[in-house]
């Protein structure tokens, strides 16, 4: 049974050429993704939010209706991202739980032609013919090491590290309502034109962390990433607070 397979380190041929400055620092799997999926919902909430309060102050509405505006959408954000999250996790994870289970049955009803199919993997991989068939025969011995590695070598997947639904979806509930906080918390100190530029400040400085924070995983300038995050929620928050204006108090009153 083959459906997709991961890139591995033994995949990886020697090539001609320079060899490009990486920093060879391993940075383990399921703490990269966490850490990805926080830095992606801070931003969610960050430029989500800013751009809804600063339609609203771009309206000229009262502050309290700034303020319920701005936590109205914090917890519908935050509440729309942990229900989609949990969902794609949960169809995610049961996919993958599917297949480990039909690469179960087929390793108990055919061992010798997953051996085999084992062994062929490692020959596409360079491996000699001799040693790639011990290595199969070997592996195979041990039902649970056998099902791990055809998982692996097979599916692209660690049946360990499957994921939490749950875990998800709270991660992007707690990091989206985070970032959507950040614009929304002047207004509880002061109002007006002076809470909508301490607003503005707070969130592009933050935007502008998160995008340089993001270089961890893209390698890029840090300097390039942040501003680019900047201008991104910056562009944002001047267009829906321009519609705000056009459409809000001062245009109707």
């Amino acid at each position: 049974m083959r459906v997709w397979r991961r890139t591995s380190v033994r995949d990886m041929r020697p090539h001609p050429g320079p060899v490009p400055d990486i920093d060879p620092t391993p940075v383990a799997g399921g703490k990269s993704g966490t850490l990805r999926a926080a830095i992606f919902g801070v931003n969610d909430g960050l430029v989500s939010n800013l751009a809804l309060i600063m339609a609203m102050a771009g309206a000229g509405v009262d502050n309290r209706v700034v303020v319920l505006a701005g936590v109205a959408g914090l917890l519908a954000g935050a509440f729309s991202m942990a229900a989609g999250e949990y969902v794609s996790m949960r169809v995610q994870k049961e996919v993958f739980e599917r297949l480990i289970h039909v690469e179960a049955h087929e390793i108990g009803t055919d061992l010798e032609g997953e051996t085999r199919e084992l062994s062929h993997l490692f020959k596409e991989k360079g491996i000699p013919d001799d040693i790639a068939v011990q290595a199969a025969r070997s592996l195979m011995a041990d039902p649970q090491t056998a099902l791990e590695t055809h998982a692996r070598e097979e599916l692209g997947l660690d049946p360990q590290e499957l994921g939490s639904p749950w875990g998800a979806a709270t991660s992007s509930f707690l990091t989206f309502g985070g970032g959507a906080l950040v614009p929304l918390l002047p207004y509880f100190f002061t109002e007006g034109t002076a809470a909508a530029w301490i607003a503005v400040a707070l969130s592009l400085s933050s935007l502008f962390g998160v995008g340089a924070s993001m270089t961890v995983f893209t390698g890029r300038p840090w300097a390039l990433s942040g501003g680019r995050q900047l201008l991104i929620g910056g562009s944002a928050a001047l267009v829906t607070y321009l519609v705000g204006g056009l459409f809000g108090v001062g245009a109707t009153g």
